[in-house]
């Protein structure tokens, strides 16, 4: 087996499905001291959403230990019964969605996992939260796990 390219940077956010979004925004402002940086609505997804900073190492909520850029916890909320995360509240309840790995390039990233025979859910990247670029990768090859690649919006 050859050496596989390193596609992954670092985790980018941790994406949480949750009933009520204002009031799990509220408790984890209080619980954690995270600092909201957007609210959005994704009609394309289906979700309203709320990323959460996590502070960095001077508290400064600027960058990661790596110097690698912020993270977040994502809250995700749907619009609807019938979208991935209303259907992901009705069969496991409130809980983590999806975990989000920052990559330099998600099309570089797609590639490298679909060479691997991982599934990857998106045919080309599309908008993700704060004007990223983002493709998922199947859970059943990945143990489990709704797989998120993100590259961060330039400038």
């Amino acid at each position: 087996m050859g050496l596989v390219p390193v596609l992954l940077n670092r985790i980018d956010h941790v994406g949480v499905a949750v009933f009520d979004l204002d009031a799990a925004v509220s408790h984890y402002v209080t619980t954690f001291g995270l600092v909201v940086v957007a609210v959005e609505t994704n009609d394309e997804q289906g979700v309203r959403e709320a990323m959460l900073q996590v502070s960095g190492p001077d508290g400064d909520g600027l960058s990661s230990p790596s110097g690698m850029g912020s993270s977040y916890v994502q809250l995700l909320s749907p619009l609807g019964p019938d979208t991935p995360v209303g259907r992901f509240l009705a069969q496991r309840g409130e809980g983590v969605h999806h975990i989000g790995y920052a990559v330099d390039d998600v099309a570089v990233a797609m590639e490298g996992l679909t060479a691997q025979g991982i599934r990857v859910l998106d045919s080309r990247p599309r908008h993700g939260s704060l004007g990223a670029s983002i493709a998922f990768a199947h859970p059943k090859d990945l143990f489990g796990v709704l797989t998120e690649l993100v590259q961060a919006a330039r400038g």
